[in-house]
């Protein structure tokens, strides 16, 4: 059971799932009429609620700021990698995570993934954050509406898209490609590397193309989440100055 807390989060797990909150609970005489609002459609949804002392709050947050809300709710769902695929649109976005251990980090790339309207995200089931509350707070509520998949082995995985059409792109700042000189605008999944060193070799060696975000400053690359925000939103403007449109699809 996961335990979410802020107004956003809650509000976003509302939305987007609400059977599978067991409880929402709020800090007793909060006037803030966001929360009014959590409460009124957590009353509309049937999802019980629960009005607590903000000491209890804050004992069940852990030192986290809830903003005088948080909720119970059951972990996010995972799907298998060909339930995102026969349900992605066409042209197709993905993005695959290679080792991303930050939540913080995983959190923010999946608002972007979302934001971008990619059609699924993939991550290794082992050396990467879990799908924790802390996840879903940085997400903004994004994860709870992103389809997720949980996957053995990224190289594995590469493999089975290349065979589906899509070509894979991996982030790399020793490349001399700039993501705006390549085609984004085909069946793509993008790859973004681990906080430390980046993508592994043999992840690295099977991406099809690797492209990098220039840097004129002194730091030597982006942070993986900033990155992954700048491909996303480089992907969407080839797109639709191309007049492509996201279409649902059983081709892929």
């Amino acid at each position: 059971m996961a335990v979410l807390h802020g107004i956003h989060a809650v509000t976003e797990a509302l939305k987007a799932n609400p059977d599978k909150i067991e409880r929402i609970c709020v800090e007793k005489g909060n006037k803030n009429p966001r929360i009014r609002d959590v409460v009124e459609t957590a009353r509309a949804c049937h999802v019980r609620l629960s009005f607590e002392d903000r000491s209890w709050l804050d004992r069940k947050a852990a030192d986290t700021r809830h903003q005088g809300v948080l909720c119970y709710a059951a972990e996010i769902a995972t799907l298998d990698c060909e339930e995102i695929l026969k349900q992605a649109k066409s042209p197709g976005l993905l993005i695959i995570l290679d080792g991303i251990e930050d939540p913080h980090n995983v959190g923010a790339i999946l608002r972007s993934a979302e934001a971008a309207d990619a059609d699924g995200v993939f991550l290794p089931r082992h050396r990467s954050s879990s799908l924790s509350p802390a996840v879903v707070k940085a997400s903004a509520g994004a994860a709870t509406h992103l389809k997720l998949s949980r996957v053995p082995n990224i190289a594995n995985l590469i493999e089975l898209l290349k065979k589906k059409g899509f070509w894979i792109a991996g982030l790399d700042a020793t490349s001399t490609q700039p993501a705006w000189e390549a085609d984004l605008t085909v069946p793509l999944a993008i790859v973004l590397g681990s906080e430390g060193r980046g993508l592994h070799r043999l992840v690295k060696e099977k991406c099809d193309f690797l492209l990098s975000l220039p840097i004129q400053g002194n730091v030597g690359s982006y942070n993986v989440s900033v990155a992954a925000g700048i491909a996303l939103y480089e992907v969407l403007r080839q797109r639709l100055k191309k007049g492509v449109r996201s279409q649902e699809s059983e081709d892929l």
